[in-house]
């Protein structure tokens, strides 16, 4: 069984991208906040965004 809160998507709404300022892609897989125009990935941990630069993955 996953205790892990669940992201709400309706947060997708109001999130953008700290870098690019540009809209963002859920990875339901992931748990990551894709920037495609910044190159990034946000990780979600515990059902809420990091949306900070340092912390994010850089796209292959």
């Amino acid at each position: 069984m996953n205790d892990t809160p669940a992201f709400d998507r309706r947060m997708l709404e109001a999130l953008v991208c700290p870098r690019s300022h540009a809209t963002l892609r859920y990875d339901a897989e992931r748990q990551e906040l894709i920037s495609e125009s910044a190159g990034l990935a946000y990780p979600i941990r515990a059902g809420i965004p990091v949306m900070l630069v340092d912390e994010a993955r850089v796209l292959d």
